[in-house]
């Protein structure tokens, strides 16, 4: 019988599978249990008020919200909210926003069981834990100038496959303005031209592919 004093954790994840095995391995450990499970992001900001586990779990692709919203809005409301990203993302700007929003530790699906377990045990002893992969990674998107709100815009644009004219009529700009905002996306992507601008902000995280 799990006692009171053990580790309580919530599992966020939309894939019934690999919640179930999560599940699995933490009610495997005789001072860890689950408290709450869900798969969508705001069903589980609703159940973090509910039930205050110690730990949670949480992927970043949910329906609802997204994980970056929900540990956003679970950390606004609970600061002391401590919270796991385990994804299959591996990209720096992923890692970036699940750190910014209050994330304590980022893994990836690929991760042992040991390495599980010990962030899960680590972040309860309210430290951070970040692997060297994905402190590299971490590394790599600090280093980058961050695109403003309208160089995101035309970047949008650009996934779309529409050309300067219809940007600019979408943004209300003209084509000028445009190829200005193209130009300081290109410096700052360190890309040549607009396939080149998609191919890495995807491969980076700036934007997914739906």
């Amino acid at each position: 019988m799990k006692l009171p004093n053990h580790i309580k954790l919530m599992v966020v994840d939309d894939h019934p599978a690999f919640r179930t095995g999560l599940i699995a391995l933490i009610e495997s450990r005789s001072d860890m249990a689950v408290v709450a499970e869900c798969g969508d992001g705001r069903e589980a900001v609703e159940m973090f008020r509910k039930v205050r586990p110690d730990v949670t779990l949480m992927d970043l692709r949910l329906p609802g919200l997204s994980g970056v919203e929900a540990i956003l809005t679970i950390r606004k409301e609970f600061p002391e909210g401590r919270i796991i990203v385990i994804t299959t993302f591996d990209c720096d700007e992923d890692i970036y926003r699940a750190c910014e929003s209050g994330a304590k530790a980022y893994l990836f699906k690929d991760a042992s069981k040991d390495e599980i377990i010990n962030a899960i045990r680590t972040v309860h002893a309210g430290q951070r834990r970040l692997s060297p992969r994905v402190a590299s990674r971490l590394d790599e998107c600090l280093k980058r100038p961050k695109l403003s709100e309208r160089e995101m815009d035309v970047l949008l644009g650009l996934m779309k496959g529409r050309s300067n004219k219809e940007i600019a009529a979408s943004l209300f700009l003209s084509d000028d303005t445009v190829k200005t905002h193209l130009k300081t996306l290109f410096v700052k992507l360190k890309v040549q031209d607009r396939t080149g601008a998609v191919i890495t902000a995807i491969r980076h995280g700036i934007v997914h592919l739906e």
